[in-house]
């Protein structure tokens, strides 16, 4: 059996504009599974340096980055796949919310906000993403090691 290569880690913003969180298509060319904005971090730069990036790059917007508020475990229980996200509260600076842009990746096509009850009818993940997003502002939510969505 050949080793199974490390978690790899990625980062993802909660927004909220006027009590609707940001959502972006989770896979290029899926339209059917929805997830925060992020992606994976990049060696040698700071996990809200990279957080600015992918939201720069996945929705066309600038925002700043406020605390971490979940750590979530995705993995393919049945593959080699295993990733751990560090979600970051985050603060719309500059940008259009509703305007049109591009993924230079190619990989998030569709962006939506939605309002907690709205969100409840689409398919999200992580399964914690709506109390994160609407809950708490304190303390750290610990999501552990959730099956990938096929």
């Amino acid at each position: 059996m050949s080793p199974r290569p490390p978690p790899r880690l990625a980062v993802r913003a909660i927004i909220l504009l006027d009590n609707r969180l940001l959502l972006v298509n989770a896979w290029k060319g899926r339209d059917h599974l929805w997830c925060a904005p992020g992606g994976g971090a990049e060696p040698h730069s700071s996990l809200p340096d990279n957080l600015r990036r992918e939201v720069m790059e996945e929705a066309g917007l600038t925002v700043t980055v406020g605390l971490p508020c979940l750590v979530n475990e995705f993995h393919d229980p049945r593959g080699t796949f295993h990733q751990v996200d560090v979600y970051f509260r985050c603060t719309l600076v500059a940008g259009d919310p509703y305007g049109d842009w591009t993924d230079p990746e190619g990989v998030v096509s569709h962006r939506r906000w939605v309002t907690r009850s709205e969100m409840a009818g689409l398919t999200v993940k992580p399964d914690s993403l709506a109390t994160v997003a609407w809950g708490d502002e304190g303390g750290i939510l610990y999501d552990p090691l959730e099956p990938i969505m096929r």
